[in-house]
């Protein structure tokens, strides 16, 4: 044992260590500190420097599992609804243990109790938590959590979630105040891309308003602006299906699908929809865009369409409303699963189709005014026909005429009186040319498009329902007038024999044309045609397909009822010649 003076010695030395190890622990804490306020400023760094949403959200959930150091961290986006995830973005857990666990969280829960109290959440132990009912099977073990909300303009975006903070301790306050901090910066990440996300889809609309102003004003025909239109549209929303439906007559009646691309198009195209009870017709009617989350149970969907699988979300937009009338209406559809439309989608989806509906305008119009000028110019041609050859013509025959009473000889008498007599139907040949030249019938809903739909209304009464429509080719300008009116007697005649005889509950009418040969076809689901039926109805129509070179068979599908199939040709379009020859 040392001596009292040694002990003196020893005590300040002891002293002096505490204080130094109390020196060293306190520097420590504050290297620690200081490598933390680096890491987090790192985080908001790297997270502020992304511009596409999805990396970004993948970024914040990197940087928040790093700064608190977790095992496993994710980012849940909250739905429109306010109540359920839409979207879940994790760290931590691999591929094939996510495809194990099965659907992503919609929010109930521990994640549920987030969305509805928006506020930080630290728990040293999850299942203890009144809110906390398990974990689906193949779910890692977690036990640590915490939680912190993400807000986007006082609008909380999301909540991070973070857990299993690793070395087995717990999340402690200053691990609070870190994932907060990042969450204001996260929260400013978003908007940022939400931000730059819209200004990118502006310039995409534009863009494409510009393709389609372009287009029409080069002289492109219509199919290819409404194929421009729908491709556009289906491309920018990312649609799975586009259709283009346009009305038969001016500003009401039944729609026409004039195209459609992508999933399911075959089944669509050239049906003729109704306006009452479907999706497009209410968006035809209403002028504005309508919407559905699942077109699967939507009866507004199945209206005058065939079923269609792995389809989901749509919307139904008119293309403008220039003159207070709409042109037509795109109709959009998403795959099964994908997000439904949300107004923000919508809002320039609709300007989009106005200002294609203004360019189509501007393009008819420019049309118009050329029509105009080659009409102007077609009376001046026959206003000169009629004033200077007609009148010389008839001169010179009245002369002739005189003159034949002078000439004795008895041949070149009878000459002089040909001559006379062809200048005569010379001057017949140019009237009519000039009655051909002025002459303006009006066509509005006498086109073959629209005889065929209306005849198949008048139908429905009779039938029972109302038979479906398909159209497909140049059916107003390809047949013509002679043709057209057999088309349109041999479908009531059809349509009548259903309605008397089938005992049908469906019948399918479908006319189409390639420029060469017409075809129709009138299929019902009834019991057929009985073999010592009256036959009369049958054989005046086989006759006009006679009349016209062509032919008429029935045929009895495989799941019953009967095929009628009409089939004529179509004579030679002769292309225009030029009023004179130089």
């Amino acid at each position: 044992m040392g001596s009292p003076e040694e002990a003196r010695v020893r005590l300040p030395q002891l002293r002096l260590d505490e204080l130094l190890e109390e020196l060293q622990a306190r520097l420590d804490a504050a290297r620690g500190t200081r490598d933390r306020v680096h890491s987090l400023l790192e985080a908001v760094l790297s997270v502020g420097r992304e511009l596409d949403l999805e990396q970004a959200l993948h970024s914040i959930v990197e940087a928040a599992a790093a700064l608190v150091d977790a095992e496993y961290a994710a980012l849940g986006v909250i739905g429109p609804d306010g109540r359920r995830l839409s979207a879940f973005h994790t760290v931590g857990v691999g591929e094939e243990q996510i495809a194990a666990i099965g659907p992503f969280p919609e929010g109930h829960g521990i994640l549920g109790e987030l969305i509805r109290h928006p506020e930080p959440l630290c728990l040293a132990k999850i299942s203890e938590h009144p809110a906390s009912y398990g974990f689906p099977p193949h779910h890692p073990p977690m036990n640590t959590f915490l939680g912190v909300p993400i807000r986007v303009r006082d609008q909380v975006f999301g909540n991070l979630y973070l857990t299993e903070k690793r070395g087995g301790g717990e999340f402690d306050e200053e691990d609070v105040s870190v994932t907060l901090t990042l969450a204001v910066a996260a929260g400013v990440a978003i908007d940022n891309a939400r931000l730059y996300a819209e200004s990118r889809l502006r310039e995409r609309w534009l863009r494409a308003n510009a393709e389609i102003t372009h287009s029409l004003m080069s002289g492109a025909g219509h199919a290819e602006v409404l194929g421009l239109i729908a491709e556009r549209a289906r491309e920018i929303t990312g649609a799975a299906l586009a259709v283009v439906a346009m009305p038969m007559a001016e500003d009401t009646g039944p729609l026409s699908v004039e195209l459609a691309l992508g999933q399911g198009a075959d089944a669509l195209r050239g049906l003729v929809l109704p306006e009452d009870g479907s999706l497009v017709g209410e968006a035809f009617a209403r002028a504005a865009a309508v919407t559905c989350e699942d077109v699967t149970d939507d009866e507004r969907f199945a209206a005058g369409l065939p079923q269609l699988t792995g389809l989901g979300p749509a919307v139904a937009v008119p293309i403008g409303t220039v003159g207070g009338g709409v042109r037509g209406v795109v109709l959009l559809v998403r795959e099964t699963g994908h997000t439904p439309f949300t107004d923000k989608e919508t809002e320039p989806l609709q300007v989009f189709a106005a200002q294609a509906a203004i360019a189509m305008e501007l393009a008819e119009r420019r049309r118009d005014a050329e029509e105009i000028a080659v009409l102007k110019d077609r009376d001046r041609i026959a206003r000169d026909l009629h004033d200077l050859a007609i009148q010389r013509l008839f001169a010179t025959g009245m002369t002739l005429q005189s003159a034949g009473r002078f000439i004795e000889h008895p041949e070149a008498g009878e000459r002089v009186l040909r001559a006379v007599d062809d200048l005569d139907e010379t001057i017949k040949i140019i009237r009519s040319t000039i009655f051909g030249l002025r002459a303006r019938e009006g066509t509005a809903g006498t086109g073959l498009r629209a005889r065929v739909v209306r005849v198949a209304g008048e139908a429905a009464p009779v039938l029972g329902f109302a038979p479906s429509v398909r159209m497909e080719g140049l059916l107003d300008t390809d047949v013509p007038r002679e043709i057209a009116d057999h088309v349109v007697a041999v479908l009531s005649e059809a349509l009548t024999n259903v309605a008397r005889h089938a005992r049908a509950g469906r019948a399918d009418v479908a006319l189409a044309t390639d420029g060469h040969e017409l075809r129709l076809s009138v299929t019902d689901n009834g019991v057929g045609i009985p073999p010592d039926g009256r036959r009369s109805g049958l054989r005046n129509m086989a006759e006009r397909a006679q009349q016209l070179g062509g032919e008429l068979t029935l045929d009895t599908p495989d799941e019953g009822g009967t095929a009628l199939v009409w089939r004529v040709p179509l004579p030679e379009r002769e292309a225009p010649g030029a009023v004179f020859e130089a």
